[in-house]
């Protein structure tokens, strides 16, 4: 059985699936099994909280993303 989960809470949505995708302005940015998401750093930067930065501190992808 196939189930789309749309959720803002990553962790949570990480936990639940085997698969997932990352959308960002309506665009695949990335897709992977849950586990190797959770486990990339850009994920744990930007969504699960875990960045090196402060509070103030901005981040881009550092994979630059083409649309094709």
């Amino acid at each position: 059985v196939t189930m789309m989960l749309v959720e803002q809470n990553a962790a949570v949505a990480l936990d639940l699936a085997d698969h997932g995708y990352v959308m960002e302005l309506g665009r695949i940015v990335m897709a992977d099994t849950a586990e190797k998401l959770a486990a990339s750093e850009d994920i744990q930067s930007f969504y699960l909280g875990h960045a090196n930065e402060g509070a103030r501190g901005e981040r881009r992808w550092k994979k630059r993303k083409t649309w094709r």
